[in-house]
């Protein structure tokens, strides 16, 4: 497994046939990923621009550790997550989430409670600049819900 935080830009699909390429072929049956990219609009208003702080050490722990709990609950054979840090803007990557499994339902399961523990748990402030100024997020957009 490889839990990763950048500050530079990534390109979410060449990551994704990077880390499957050292995969052992035929060992998995599926692969299920996400990529977040960032909007240029949030709660009713035009976002330009937003920076991405995290808790350096302690967010890659928690990563880490929501990425190893679904990999043990789900059967995965591998997962990938790439989250980036510091200045962006829309349109561009801000979450890579992928996993692999036998079946389809697991990879799914998996990638899918991957990235809504990291929306709710890992520990990331963001601040967006707006036409009226900047501003801190207070809440996270709200998602599925996980069993």
């Amino acid at each position: 497994m490889k839990v990763e935080i950048r500050a530079r830009a990534f390109a979410p699909w060449e990551e994704l046939a990077e880390h499957q390429a050292h995969l052992p072929p035929g060992s998995y049956g599926a692969c299920a990923a996400f990529v977040g990219s960032m909007r240029d609009f949030n709660e009713g208003e035009r976002v330009t621009a937003m920076t991405l702080e995290h808790y350096a050490g302690m967010t890659e722990r928690q990563l880490r550790q929501l990425t190893g709990d679904a990999a043990r609950r789900h059967g995965l054979l591998d997962a990938l997550v790439v989250h980036r840090v510091g200045a962006l803007q829309p349109n561009e990557p801000i979450v890579l989430v992928a996993a692999w499994s036998a079946h389809r339902a697991a990879a799914f399961a998996a990638c899918a409670e991957i990235m809504e523990s990291l929306k709710s748990r890992a520990t990331f402030w963001k601040k967006e600049s707006t036409p009226g100024g900047e501003r801190w997020v207070e809440k996270n957009t709200p998602g599925a819900n996980i069993e």
